[in-house]
């Protein structure tokens, strides 16, 4: 054990001095009128009245112990390593087209905000894009930046340029905004319905090994009929991800928590830390003081 105000601790001289004043001290004699009662001395008795009188500066030290800020080692707990992940969402016309009950926008969307209520402690980014892209969000832990944000993103409302789509344009982006953030993990979710002219060739090599450079993990999430594009499938493999298709919203909530399982959040063990200890003082105060109360009643010296 150990205390936040270990200085204080030198008033415990206050009550060990009261406790020997108390303890040595005479008092004033008094003469009664019982000549020849034949009265015994009672010497337990006399011990057992200054004991009672060393309650009070026990009570004192109790106090100025709790003054100090008792503390002791807590034991380590989990702490859970941070995961950067930065969703990259296709905001373009096709993403208005039918899905389920509503639109590929909307499934989407609803998918990533599940995704992020059990993704808690970890910091979220949101990236839109379509021929050019939007950093919406940075990354963050408030959680409901990503939430709130789903009225503004519906495609209908984009300018024109962002109609067509580029993924290879977007991801690059994504990549230097994950590399400003050196703490943490990096992940990436791509979601998109289209085919990227900008992926073609050794493009999706050469941006898939960049981001292996940079320990970001992609995987792209095909929101339409079909397999998704064959160079997002080099692209999420080059970095340790993969790519999904998702032909359904529920097939998308499953893409979803696999895509948390092979992710799992990772715990570290944190550094051991000093917590308050008040309680066994408390308890001896607590204690202290119904003694004094009680004895108070019957074992006191006379006050006159």
């Amino acid at each position: 054990m150990s205390f936040a105000r270990p200085g204080l601790l030198l008033l415990l001289i206050v009550p060990v001095l009261l406790a020997w004043w108390e303890w040595r001290r005479r008092g004033q004699r008094l003469v009664l009128p019982l000549d020849h009662a034949g009265a015994r001395p009672r010497r337990w008795l006399e011990r057992t009245v200054k004991l009672a009188s060393l309650l009070p500066p026990l009570v004192l030290a109790v106090a100025i112990g709790v003054l100090a800020g008792p503390q002791r080692i807590a034991l380590p707990k989990d702490e859970r390593v941070l995961t950067n992940i930065e969703v990259a969402l296709d905001v373009s016309g096709s993403m208005m087209s039918s899905f389920g009950d509503g639109t590929r926008a909307d499934a989407a969307i609803k998918a990533i905000t599940d995704f992020t209520s059990y993704r808690k402690g970890d910091a979220f980014g949101l990236t839109i894009f379509g021929t050019e892209y939007v950093h919406w969000t940075p990354l963050t832990k408030d959680l409901a930046t990503i939430r709130l944000a789903a009225p503004f993103l519906r495609p209908e409302k984009m300018p024109p340029h962002m109609g067509g789509t580029r993924i290879g344009h977007a991801l690059q982006a994504v990549a230097r905004k994950l590399r400003a953030n050196e703490e943490g993990d990096r992940m990436v979710i791509l979601i998109s319905d289209g085919q990227s002219a900008d992926l073609s060739g050794n493009a999706a090599q050469k941006i898939g090994e960049g981001l292996r450079a940079d320990n970001t993990t992609v995987f792209y999430i095909h929101v339409a009929e079909g397999q998704p594009q064959e160079e997002t499938f080099t692209l999420a493999s080059l970095t340790g991800g993969q790519a999904f298709a998702a032909d359904d919203p529920a097939a998308l909530r499953d893409v979803f928590e696999r895509i948390d399982e092979m992710k799992p959040a990772k715990l570290k063990p944190s550094a051991p830390d000093r917590a308050d200890w008040f309680w066994p003082f408390a308890v001896a105060g607590l204690a202290l003081t119904s003694l004094q109360v009680l004895g108070a009643l019957r074992f006191r010296f006379t006050p006159w």
